[in-house]
């Protein structure tokens, strides 16, 4: 577990679990785990900050896999002053990271469709429309609000949605997304310059929908509940 010094406790007992279940081993108590660590001086600090709270209405999960995509962009700092610009797609019920793009440019609009057009071909293969209606929430940038860009996602099936005015916290599961990622694999790897950071960005994502354990979705990544919920569709009770 070298390569996961970000994570705590509960988060290595998942991946512990998952290698003893490969193993047909029995698994273990996330409190076994964590004596284990404390033992060893493993465990993270507690964190004693205090959360920035702002009252919101509604709820961003959703209870099935492509009803609700989010979307949303931050900045990777790189150690000689570049800063790379990533946009993202992220499905509220399964939370895989669907498509990126990067720039050490500005997001424009067209970056936006781009992202729309390969989020589409990864989930529902090529197509010009989505199969259903699919709602596109992001907050009120303006490569998301361009006439152009709500056009097009309309022409593909997207409804477009948009979080309040300073309330970010309306599109909290990229925002928590944002935090997550920057944590677990930004601030731990290499960064000297942009074009080292845009040839990690496939393998960050990757490792994240695969393996990453998420305590919404019961301690699996994003991919193990997408297989999870393939499985119980194709065996009904």
């Amino acid at each position: 577990m070298d390569n996961r010094a970000t994570y705590g406790y509960r988060r290595i007992c998942a991946l512990l679990n998952r290698k003893l279940n490969e193993m047909g081993r029995p698994a273990v108590n996330h409190k076994r785990v964590y004596r284990i660590m404390r033992q060893n001086g493993l465990l993270l600090t507690r964190h004693t900050g205090k959360q920035r709270m702002l009252p919101h209405e509604g709820k961003v999960i959703t209870l099935r896999s492509n009803l609700r995509w989010c979307s949303d962009g931050f900045e990777i700092a790189c150690w000689n002053g570049q800063v790379v610009r990533v946009a993202f797609a992220l499905d509220c019920c399964d939370r895989e990271i669907i498509s990126h793009v990067a720039t050490t440019g500005g997001i424009s609009g067209e970056r936006v469709r781009d992202l729309m057009i390969e989020s589409v071909e990864c989930r529902f293969g090529p197509a010009v429309r989505l199969p259903h209606p699919v709602e596109w929430l992001s907050d009120n940038g303006s490569c998301y609000t361009a006439r152009e860009t709500i056009a097009f996602g309309q022409d593909m099936g997207f409804i477009s949605c948009f979080t309040p005015v300073r309330s970010p916290e309306s599109n909290g599961m990229a925002e928590a997304f944002v935090k997550t990622f920057k944590r677990d694999y930004v601030y731990v790897h290499d960064r000297p310059d942009a074009k080292t950071v845009i040839a990690q960005l496939d393998q960050w994502f990757e490792d994240y929908n695969e393996y990453h354990p998420h305590k919404g979705l019961k301690m699996k990544s994003p991919r193990q509940f997408i297989r999870s919920q393939l499985l119980t569709a194709s065996c009904p009770v």
